[in-house]
């Protein structure tokens, strides 16, 4: 059943990113993450935008602007590299959150009334392309997919819509190539990956095809305008999508305590734990946890010297407006607080 749901949803999703001009990887991540491992999601999705680029490219490669690609794929080309190489050791989900932030922040432009003008190429656009092109490469290294990401730069070039289809196809074949060749040499283009991948490149073949004979009959400016709703659209789903693994992942809670003086805000992060304290007449305070080797031999004394034959001694460090000091908790064997001094 999971296969024919990432069949239907890739075929929606491809539909929809010719019409925003891209979008489709983005779509898919959350729904490619139920049958994949984070790190492996990546390398099934090159594998079907991979083919859905050969066939934009076979369906469009008179409306290709080679002036961008000349620009923006070197540049990508060395995003991708460090990109792959960095994603054996960085935790997707967190390009993830940046990315949703920064999609969901173009939500003013769905609603803003603009009309798309051909700017000049200077040398200086050049040289934003170029640091485009290596942001693209990079991202779509880690996460599998760039998609409408960078759309807005395209539109800003004064691209058709053909155009921006057929230049991002252009761009991206390269990139999706290097990147399988990457990622099968860390180990991370798996049987699994690559069989959910070709399903993936069916359903957006199918798509694409479908979506040749949609296209032309869509103006500019609601081509436009749907262009920046699916990069809002992409920026929720991935948000809702990286929020839940980082619940998974490190259990973050926010406590707000109303104290008699004040309050009293603490937040968690795995074992960690950070408070922020706000009092009447003296201000904010902002307390975390450290060990009990990081306080100096005359502190540690101290601290010793006021046990009360406790089981546990947690330390924080205090941080105020007007001074750094410290607290000690005292603790029996039922994680009963037995006493509580400050010191400096």
């Amino acid at each position: 059943m999971i296969y024919l749901n990432i069949f239907l949803v890739a075929f929606i999703a491809f539909m929809l990113s010719m019409i925003c001009g891209g979008g489709a990887g983005l779509l898919l991540i959350p729904v490619l993450g139920y049958a994949l491992p984070a790190a492996q999601v990546p390398a099934a999705l090159s594998v079907g935008t991979s083919v859905s680029s050969v066939t934009r490219l076979y369906l469009f490669f008179r409306q290709i602007n080679w002036n961008i690609v000349k620009h923006f794929l070197p540049s990508a080309l060395v995003g991708v590299l460090i990109g792959a190489w960095l994603l054996s050791y960085l935790a997707p989900v967190y390009i993830e959150l940046c990315m949703a932030l920064f999609l969901v922040s173009n939500l003013p432009y769905v609603f803003k009334k603009q009309a798309v003008s051909s700017p000049e190429k200077s040398l200086h656009s050049n040289r934003f392309m170029k640091f485009v092109g290596f942001l693209a490469g990079f991202i779509s290294a880690l996460t599998g997919a760039v998609g409408v990401l960078f759309n807005g730069v395209y539109l800003r070039y004064g691209l058709s819509k053909e155009e921006i289809v057929a230049t991002r196809a252009a761009n991206e074949i390269c990139l999706h190539i290097v990147k399988l060749c990457l990622y099968t040499s860390f180990g991370l283009l798996t049987l699994q990956a690559l069989y959910i991948g070709l399903l993936v490149a069916v359903a957006a073949v199918a798509a694409t095809y479908l979506m040749k004979y949609v296209l032309p009959k869509i103006s500019i400016s609601i081509f436009s305008k749907i262009g920046y709703s699916a990069m809002v659209l992409s920026g929720f789903i991935l948000l809702s999508s990286a929020l839940i693994s980082i619940q998974e992942l490190h259990y973050p809670n926010v406590h707000i305590v109303r104290l008699s003086k004040g309050y009293d805000a603490t937040f968690n992060w795995d074992d960690l734990i950070y408070t922020i304290e706000f009092k009447y007449g003296e201000g904010f305070e902002f307390e975390r946890i450290i060990p009990f080797s990081q306080l100096d031999q005359v502190r540690q004394a101290y601290v010793h010297k006021q046990d009360v034959a406790a089981d546990k001694v947690v330390i924080e460090k205090v941080y105020s407006l007007k001074k750094v000091s410290y607290e000690a908790y005292y603790y029996d064997a039922r994680n009963q607080l037995i006493k509580k001094i400050k010191f400096r």
